[in-house]
């Protein structure tokens, strides 16, 4: 070590000089807390006093270490063992882990489904053996009570939990089936499996995925997709629509396009063609029809406003051979003409309430042959018609296909409370469930909307069910499987929103609101560097698996401390089951065994089995059987013709080639 050799080297100090240097951060104090001869140590993160120079440094005994790992308040659920800490317990606090979003990350065959499937279910066996203990000194207390009791004070086994896991491969149909109220969904229902359709009607389709979906364009086909959307959706509600009903409707619709042609200046435009608005009339007219359903007075009104029309045509201030084709009407004729539409609305049993627009995204029953007429005639009234014949042809393919027909129409039965006992929760029950939608069938074409659209209805239920309960919460968690594929990076600068990049957008939002609501988040990926910026970033617990590419490995890297980044070097190398589990759930980084799950909990996810159906004899060889694969795939989109001619016989043979150009035939 150096010595002084003068007074130049007055400031040296004679302390031993290091052959080696250690760089440390120090993360938290270590308490020791001694009772008699025996003594307990509590580890709090952060540090309020630093060491000084000549302090010891000391490595921590297996004790230290073990106090260190099981220590933190309220854990609760056991997910496994620490390694490198004697096989101290790893538990951690539901609250914590399911409150602020968790991503599992990690290589396809790390065990990043098993580590999903038995969180969710170490989670449910923590809470019901916790729950049983509470009810047996409660019973205890009370003696003996009576079943009624026992159920008003809730002393039962169901645990109320919510689990929605949405699952792109299928693997989790039976991870759940020995648990209790296990609801499955998915493309093919299967009644001796319990496993119900999949159902997500178009109705539940908000304007943006409608837009996205159709690839509706800025300029005129999505305002005339969300007018439509608007007109479909005013109405249903009513016990039964009758033919004045109908007519209401009809007028409200004509007086808000009317005002909106009057505002626009286009029946006294002079610069400009105004044939249009002419045509509109007389397509309006043909609409008025008298009813023998409807009362005299509603009979008057319908011959009134037929008489108004008339002469608002008789005010035409044009002259000469071109007066039809360039005709220009006074706007004090126009202002008379809406004072008659509104006349006839209003004797029809309307209001000006009732003009305002409708939203159109309110989920209101309707059909895919409403939604279509809706589209075209609306389309006629806005003098859009020469501009949404991709967007109609989209529309058709969507009702006319039958692979997406049997999730997106729906049993006249379903409504919007039914869905949500399905999906969500039962109503007025302390049973929980866990929900499986197995995705793994659903068409390309409307996977991404489907997915949004479950993790969007579930975000909206539970905003209400907030709003209309003085502020409680009802904890729900949605697992997604798979993540990189749904909550993938997009651009946001582009005019156009597809389809993946609108369910990005679903799910950003409920990572950023959805903890306020009660709704917490599970991500599963074997990417993480193709998972959203945005959604990563508001995950507070990582659950990190074998990742081995070095993009992932970057990305990952930068989620802990610089002096923390050594534990990471071991995720190019860490076994099948084990994981380092990070963040707001854990106090410190931490190498965790994750628990035993037995064959029959796990997902289906496991290798091909190259070598044993190599070797294979007799019923094991797994033949081929082609014609019986090949007859399955080509009938699963088969056209129903029975729809197909119910929507050309309504539609006047506007439904054209219903084929599905994916079908190898």
């Amino acid at each position: 070590y150096p010595k002084r050799k003068g007074m130049q080297d007055f400031g040296v100090i004679d302390l031993p000089f290091p052959l080696r240097k250690m760089s440390l951060m120090p993360l938290g104090i270590l308490k020791e807390h001694k009772s008699g001869k025996e003594s307990t140590y509590s580890f709090s993160r952060g540090v309020d006093a630093f060491p000084t120079v000549g302090d010891p440094v000391l490595l921590p005994s297996q004790e230290q270490l073990k106090s260190i790992v099981e220590s933190g308040e309220k854990r609760r659920v056991k997910i496994g063992t620490s390694p490198l800490a004697s096989n101290a317990d790893v538990s951690v606090d539901p609250d914590r882990l399911f409150g602020r979003h968790l991503a599992i990350l990690g290589n396809t065959g790390s065990g990043k489904s098993c580590s999903v499937a038995g969180v969710i279910r170490w989670s449910i066996d923590a809470a019901r053996k916790a729950k049983e203990k509470v009810n047996k000194q409660t019973e205890e207390l009370l003696g003996e009570i009576t079943d009624e009791t026992r159920e008003s004070l809730g002393l039962n086994g169901f645990i109320n939990s919510r689990f929605i896991i949405l699952d792109p491969n299928g693997e989790y149909s039976k991870a759940f089936i020995d648990m209790e109220n296990v609801r499955l969904f998915a493309v093919e229902g299967n009644e001796e499996k319990s496993i119900k359709q999949l159902q997500v009607p178009l109705w539940f389709w908000n304007s943006a995925e409608w837009c996205a979906f159709t690839q509706a364009s800025s300029k005129t086909q999505r305002p005339t997709l969300i007018q439509a959307l608007r007109c479909v959706r005013d109405g249903r509600l009513d016990v039964a629509l009758t033919p004045s009903t109908d007519m209401r409707r009809y007028l409200r619709t004509l007086v808000a396009q009317l005002s909106i042609e009057i505002t626009g200046g286009s029946p006294w435009a002079g610069g400009g063609k105004t044939k249009g608005l002419k045509e509109s009339i007389d397509t309006w007219e043909k609409g008025l029809v008298d009813n023998t359903d409807f009362s005299i007075n509603e009979n008057d009104a319908i011959t009134a406003l037929k008489q108004a029309i008339q002469d608002f045509r008789n005010s035409n201030q044009s002259t000469g051979a071109n007066r039809d084709d360039w005709p220009k009407y006074t706007k004090s004729a126009s202002d008379s003409l809406l004072a008659a539409f509104k006349a006839a609305h209003t004797t029809f049993g309307g209001s000006d309430q009732d003009v305002l627009p409708i939203g159109a995204d309110v989920p209101r029953p309707f059909s895919g042959d409403d939604i279509l007429k809706s589209i075209q005639a609306n389309a006629d009234l806005m003098k859009t018609s020469d501009h949404i014949e991709t967007m109609l042809m989209r529309v058709r393919t969507l009702l006319s296909d039958s692979r997406m027909r049997t999730i997106t129409s729906c049993a006249e039965d379903l409504t919007l409370e039914k869905w949500l006992d399905d999906y969500i929760c039962p109503s007025d029950s302390s049973k929980g469930a866990i929900t499986v939608i197995d995705l793994s069938l659903v068409p390309a074409e409307v996977v991404h909307i489907v997915t949004a659209v479950i993790a969007r209805m579930t975000l909206e239920a539970l905003q209400r069910y907030r709003r209309l309960n003085d502020g409680k919460t009802l904890p729900t968690t949605l697992v997604m499987e798979e993540a990189h594929t749904f909550i993938r990076r997009y651009a946001s600068d582009s005019e156009e929103t597809p389809t993946y990049s609108m369910c990005t957008q679903v799910f950003e939002k409920i990572a950023r609101e959805g903890r306020k609501f009660g709704l917490g988040l599970v991500l599963s990926s074997q990417r993480p560097s193709e998972l959203s910026p945005t959604v990563l970033s508001q995950c507070n617990t990582f659950l990190l698996h074998r990742i081995s590419n070095d993009r992932d490995q970057d990305l990952v890297s930068k989620l802990v401390p610089d002096n923390l980044r050594g534990m990471l070097r071991e995720l190019p190398t860490l076994p099948s089951q084990r994981a380092i589990l990070l963040g707001w759930a854990s106090e410190l980084p931490v190498m965790v065994q994750m628990n035993y799950l037995s064959e029959e909990q796990r997902p289906q996810s496991n290798d091909p089995d190259y070598w044993d159906i190599w070797t294979a004899h007799g019923d094991n060889s797994r033949k081929a059987d082609w014609e019986t694969i090949a007859r399955d795939w080509q009938e699963a989109g088969q056209t129903a013709q029975d729809e197909v001619a119910t929507i050309e016989a309504d539609l006047e043979g506007t439904v054209t080639d219903t084929d599905d150009d994916d079908l190898p035939f």
